[in-house]
């Protein structure tokens, strides 16, 4: 990605932004050290990749896998009102608001194989049925053959991202 730095007198503390075709344009103040500034440029391209890649993703095509997870573990039996990508959950691969009928899935889960997709998904739609992690949910997350598998992933995942922090 291109970056080009524009430093002004005019501003003060913040540092923005935006992408202008392919070039990042990067605006900050002209009294902020190099290392400052490279710190919060690395910081302002990982949210823009995140946005352009979340962008990229179709809630359609979850919808549709949904579905077909629906159809394949629940018998087709579940309902709920939306089922989109997001881009605020660093710390959970999805959720659901059974109330409300809302599933959430991050898009971190873009980048990892399908199967893992699948399992999260198959975990959401669950908590539908039941809202807690009790026998009878695991139970329900279990009809998915991968279960394990995709945990042990998920959870390696998880370390993996720790030891970067």
């Amino acid at each position: 990605m291109e970056i080009k730095v524009i430093r002004s007198a005019r501003r003060r503390k913040t540092i923005s932004a935006r992408m202008e075709g392919d070039v990042m344009v990067v605006r900050a103040p002209v009294h902020i050290s190099d290392d400052e500034l490279n710190r919060a440029i690395e910081n302002l391209k990982a949210r823009i990749q995140r946005r352009q890649q979340a962008r990229e993703l179709s809630d359609a095509d979850l919808e549709q896998r949904a579905q077909e997870l629906n159809r394949r573990y629940f018998d087709g039996q579940l309902r709920w009102r939306s089922i989109r990508w997001v881009t605020n959950q660093n710390k959970r691969f999805g959720s659901c608001t059974p109330s409300r009928g809302t599933i959430r899935i991050s898009h971190r889960l873009a980048a990892m194989p399908a199967w893992v997709l699948d399992y999260v998904l198959v975990h959401e739609l669950a908590h539908l049925v039941e809202p807690n992690h009790g026998p009878r949910f695991w139970a329900l997350v279990n009809r998915y053959p991968r279960t394990e598998r995709a945990r042990g992933y998920l959870m390696a995942v998880g370390m993996e991202e720790e030891s970067e922090q």
